[in-house]
């Protein structure tokens, strides 16, 4: 279970410095422009951080709302459908920036790490904040260019602080000057994610995060799925505990919630979950969860 710990925090750790490889921007303030500044990158990665190289997805989508032009909107959305087509909220478990700062706070030493599980309702709220934020508010709320107001990047994404303010504020004078009621808001949220990380894995993955919700109506359709094999299930309930956001895999091996880490993989003794394996061929129908092994 350390070893695949261990290769998935390398994983999340490259990405994140591939995808933020303009390390000049860090020392003078200012974002990369260059062309692969019009493509997407998966995960959660601000636009406006120093170090960026491609787009977030979600500001993206936000950054045409209300616009008669959606033409950027419908190649977003496609990206995403095929992101997620292929592996659902495996990008959040691989592939996001945010959830990898996430995953290091909650390795911090606590006396007492809490369980979210009787929180599993509250997942829905990031449903709530995709229609909301990231839909209905940006192209309700337009100024009289017909551009709407990137709500959800405005008032609410963390990454957004961490990633751009935070960094731009630490080199560029204007951009401390600037800073203001919005700003200590944005600051405050993310402390609260930081406190919250500590303690419980993943807050914001589980309740407010658009990127994940859009990637979890993929996980029960995407190639990459797990495969429980009940007949080999001694019913020892280690995947349950280990899984950190609270999932039950011997129930539903592809719950919306699941973000591929493979922790319940690894620390399965009889092998009952299973990912999915190249030339496998496809599982026994008879199962009652049809994992599609490629």
């Amino acid at each position: 279970m350390k070893t695949q710990r261990r290769k998935r925090f390398g994983i999340q750790a490259l990405w994140t410095l591939l995808t933020n490889a303009n390390f000049t921007g860090f020392l003078d303030g200012k974002l990369y422009k260059g062309p692969l500044k019009q493509f997407c990158v998966p995960g959660l990665n601000c636009y406006s951080c120093p170090g960026a190289l491609g787009s977030c997805p979600i500001g993206a989508m936000q950054a045409l709302a209300g616009s008669p032009d959606y033409a950027l909107s419908l190649l977003v959305l496609g990206f995403l459908m095929v992101v997620g087509g292929l592996g659902g909220r495996l990008v959040c478990g691989f592939l996001c920036p945010f959830g990898w700062f996430q995953d290091l706070l909650h390795r911090i030493p606590f006396p007492k790490k809490f369980s979210t599980r009787r929180l599993r309702p509250l997942t829905w709220l990031k449903y709530g904040v995709l229609v909301v934020f990231v839909f209905l508010l940006p192209n309700l709320m337009v100024n009289v260019l017909g551009m709407g107001d990137p709500t959800f990047c405005k008032y609410l994404c963390p990454q957004g602080i961490l990633e751009g303010a935070l960094p731009l504020a630490a080199v560029s004078e204007n951009t401390r000057a600037a800073l203001g009621a919005l700003f200590q808001w944005k600051f405050a949220l993310l402390l609260a994610v930081v406190l919250l990380s500590v303690m419980v894995s993943r807050p914001f993955c589980k309740y407010l995060c658009p990127l994940g919700a859009i990637y979890a109506l993929f996980n029960k359709f995407s190639l990459y799925r797990l495969r429980f094999l009940p007949e080999e299930c001694v019913h020892c309930g280690k995947c349950v505990t280990i899984c950190p956001m609270d999932c039950d895999p011997t129930r539903d091996p592809n719950s919306p919630e699941c973000i591929r880490c493979g922790e319940c993989v690894a620390v399965c003794p009889t092998r009952a979950l299973q990912k999915p394996k190249i030339g496998a061929g496809l599982p026994d129908k008879t199962a009652p969860y049809k994992g599609v092994e490629l």
